[in-house]
């Protein structure tokens, strides 16, 4: 069986392929800037292991023996779905393998954010850091004391709930429906928005979703308070989202995702101190590639004996 890994991957993560993969899996590993490459070798692939890189309708149809399209990671925003499903490609992904690691950068973004990373960090290294503006130590802030709302109550959420509260602080979430089980206050968006110093975002991108957080949500926030994304960029608005933090409405934003990825040197975002930036890795950790290839390569085998796969989609 072949598959193709479509990822501009590191020595480490082809090594743990090399160390994991069964001696009936072929996996090829094609960098996402090599489009002639993947071209060719998805031509006679049945397995596509996909990351981040746009699965379309064309890739697809362009894949004749294309049996699988598994997910690493979560989102399947990026694949064409009723493609999929026309060519009878089954599509699967692996909720909770990267769930961990997201929660440990949301929070690490949450208090870089506050306490100002981005702003201090240049200045100490061009000898500045004892000499910036007194009113910059101002905007230095802690968890404690603060509420923070969590818009989306899925793993990453579960799991920041109780450390956030561990670390004094108020927390708030709204979801599709009320969680039995929640370690956080109920509201709905708007209430939540309106009543958090710091909000977290942890939902999937779809229709109803896109730019959700737009102009008049931003507005409807505290002023001074933090936008935090380690979801999908498209939840939010970013035009709304810069004019916010260049106005100061907003006292910073945390952000592991772009409305357009791989992100241009020219998004206006990466221009302001108050913003902590991240390349879309909250999930990329060593231990979350363990667990993705675990559910990757059973899938294969899934496949290759007629069984059920896991975390099926489509």
């Amino acid at each position: 069986m072949k598959a193709i890994l479509q990822y501009r991957a590191s020595s480490g993560f082809r090594q743990r392929i090399s160390d994991t993969v069964p001696d009936w899996l072929d996996v090829v590993v094609v960098d996402e800037a090599d489009k002639e490459t993947f071209a060719a070798e998805m031509t006679d692939a049945e397995v596509l292991l996909h990351v981040l890189e746009q699965v379309t309708a064309d890739v697809i149809t362009n894949a004749p023996a294309l049996k699988l399209i598994q997910k690493i990671g979560v989102g399947v925003n990026t694949i064409d779905l009723d493609t999929a499903r026309t060519n009878d490609v089954a599509v699967c992904n692996m909720p909770g393998t990267n769930s961990r690691a997201v929660a440990e950068m949301t929070l690490m973004l949450m208090l870089a954010a506050l306490r100002r990373v981005s702003y201090f960090d240049p200045r100490m290294r061009d000898g500045e850091g004892w000499t910036a503006e007194l009113n910059a130590f101002d905007g230095i802030g802690e968890i404690n004391g603060r509420t923070v709302g969590l818009v989306g109550y899925g793993e990453v959420a579960r799991i920041l709930a109780p450390i956030l509260t561990t670390m004094g602080a108020d927390v708030l979430y709204t979801a599709t429906s009320r969680k039995a089980d929640a370690e956080a206050h109920w509201r709905d968006l708007p209430d939540l928005l309106a009543a958090s110093d710091m909000v977290s975002l942890h939902l999937p991108l779809a229709a109803d979703t896109e730019r959700m957080i737009d102009a008049a949500a931003i507005a409807s926030m505290k002023r001074g308070s933090v936008l935090v994304n380690t979801a999908r960029g498209g939840l939010v608005d970013e035009t709304a989202l810069f004019d916010a933090l260049k106005s100061g409405h907003l006292r910073a934003a945390g952000l592991d995702t772009v409305a357009v990825e791989p992100a241009p040197a020219g998004n206006p975002l990466f221009n302001l101190d108050n913003v902590v930036v991240m390349p879309h890795i909250a999930w990329l950790t060593p231990e979350t590639l363990d667990r993705s290839l675990g559910v990757a390569f059973e899938n294969c085998r899934r496949l290759r004996d007629g069984e059920d796969m896991l975390f099926r989609v489509i």
